[in-house]
């Protein structure tokens, strides 16, 4: 199935041309394939791949490939030829896109994600000690900044030093994005933090329109509380609210969702009942001070935004921890002021004449840049990353873009002919057609190899059949040379 999806992105036309066979007669194209399709299947180190999973594959049947070994140099050779073409690689994915599934690209979603090295800190590079998404902040890491399409299609990604700031990287995304594409009325949607005020105001002041959609933290929600009070709710949607307050060429949007507001309050009662029956536990459990400090320390951590509507009252250095020393209780106001706010974005825009239901339905599509990096990061095991130079770096997250972008492909496949059904969801359905090799030995000594994969079951055959998907042919036999257990040839018959 990752052949078949490659086959449907063309990729073969990509990258004939960049990367012609060696002289020693190493055929890259195949390499890289491997490389892919192991990253998509079931994703580990280069090593394990050269070691394990290259042997027990089918792979060499698939690509035809002589010999059993694949060397680990490689792989790593092979790496390092990819990043020069990534720019080219994401302009011809996107004209394939819009030929397979007419994508558009007028609205783009821009985010930035980070992953960690399980290794000491560098003196130099690109690993870095920072904000990390991943709750690893001992570990060093790289930020990847990511431009994808609603679909989840990826446009373009870069990847930074783990110390970077999110609002430092979207004026260089802004150029990167026209210079490779063009100029054209594009809307880009963001999440809060992520543009200052200076690049906001370009957007809005440019000579060809930069139309943005970002959401806008609770302290700007404060400063302008008075006028929305004089403004009534407008139902767009059956369960969504607005209040709309112009300003200085700007549209703020205050959307209330009644879904969005049952889901943060169960995940609020949930929290805060743990933190609560956690903090009664080690009231009654025999603590030190400095016990209870880390204890306390971790409940906070597990607790997140629930940990500050309780207030909590330690012992002094010189007092024992009991139920007098140790108190909590239930920070009513600031309860108050989360239950009011629940289900509450403020959202800002310069697309002032736009239907606020297709705004908010834009701004929830954020979602899928965050579904992009949790399938990366799961499904893909992009983390956490054991290569120390740059470009080798960069080549590892380079190879796991291009089996997300299998992945993505197989996933708008779905949508449409299986929906309900999920990419990973389907990669191990599949695991259960296997590749078996049947040794028959022959009146001369050597063997013959029957190559030959399981039938697949009727749930399997459905679904190949809505996937509009052949299974090869069975590869043809082959026959061990007399003497060497290992060479093989094939034979007709």
């Amino acid at each position: 199935m990752a052949c078949e999806l490659w086959q449907q992105l063309r990729l073969d036309e990509f990258w004939r041309e960049r990367l012609r066979p060696s002289r020693e007669g190493t055929d890259w194209l195949d390499v890289l394939k491997i490389l892919v399709s192991y990253r998509l299947i079931d994703p580990g180190s280069e090593w394990r791949l050269h070691r394990e999973w290259y042997h027990r594959s089918a792979m060499r049947d698939l690509l035809g490939r002589m010999g059993d070994a694949l060397e680990l140099q490689s792989l790593y050779r092979c790496l390092d030829k990819l990043v020069e073409h990534k720019r080219s690689l994401f302009s011809f994915l996107t004209e394939r896109w819009r030929d397979l599934f007419e994508v558009g690209y007028e609205v783009l979603l821009y985010d930035l994600t980070s992953t960690y090295f399980e290794c000491d800190p560098p003196g130099h590079g690109k690993r870095r000690h920072g904000y990390s998404r991943d709750k690893r902040p001992d570990c060093v890491q790289v930020v990847i900044a990511l431009v994808i399409t609603p679909e989840g299609f990826p446009v373009a990604y870069e990847v930074m030093a783990g110390n970077t700031s999110d609002k430092t990287t979207l004026k260089a995304f802004l150029e990167k994005i026209e210079t490779q594409y063009g100029k054209a009325n594009r809307v880009w949607v963001m999440d809060r933090g992520i543009p200052t005020e200076d690049i906001l105001r370009e957007m809005r002041a440019a000579t060809t329109p930069t139309f943005y959609l970002v959401g806008t933290n609770r302290g700007r929600l404060t400063k302008l509380e008075k006028e929305f009070l004089k403004l009534p709710w407008a139902r767009v949607k059956d369960s969504l609210e607005v209040k709309l307050l112009p300003q200085e060429g700007e549209l703020y949007i205050l959307a209330r969702s009644e879904g969005r507001r049952k889901k943060e309050r169960a995940m609020r009662r949930r929290r805060l009942k743990q933190l609560w029956n956690r903090l009664h536990e080690l009231q009654r459990q025999r603590l030190t001070r400095d016990e209870l400090l880390l204890k306390l320390g971790a409940a906070k951590a597990d607790a997140g935004k629930a940990y500050r509507l309780v207030e909590v009252e330690v012992p002094k250095a010189e007092e024992p921890v009991n139920a007098e020393t140790f108190t909590f209780s239930l920070r009513k106001e600031k309860l108050r002021a989360a239950t009011r706010a629940e289900g509450d974005y403020l959202l800002r825009s310069n697309l002032t004449g736009k239907d606020p239901a297709i705004l908010w339905q834009r701004y929830i599509q954020l979602t899928e840049i965050e579904a992009a990096f949790r399938n990366l990061k799961s499904d893909l095991a992009i983390r956490p990353i054991h290569h120390q130079k740059d470009p080798r770096i960069e080549a590892h997250i380079f190879a796991a873009f291009l089996a997300y972008c299998l992945y993505v492909t197989l996933q708008q496949r779905l949508r449409a002919l299986a929906p309900g059904l999920t990419s990973r969801a389907v990669i191990e359905k599949m695991t259960a057609i296997q590749m078996i090799d049947v040794h028959l030995p022959t009146t001369d000594g050597r063997k013959l190899i029957l190559s030959r994969y399981t039938q697949p079951e009727p749930d399997h055959q459905l679904l190949l059949q809505r996937l509009h998907l052949t299974l090869p042919a069975q590869p043809p036999p082959k026959i061990s040379q007399q003497g060497e257990n290992d060479a093989t040839e094939p034979i007709a018959l």
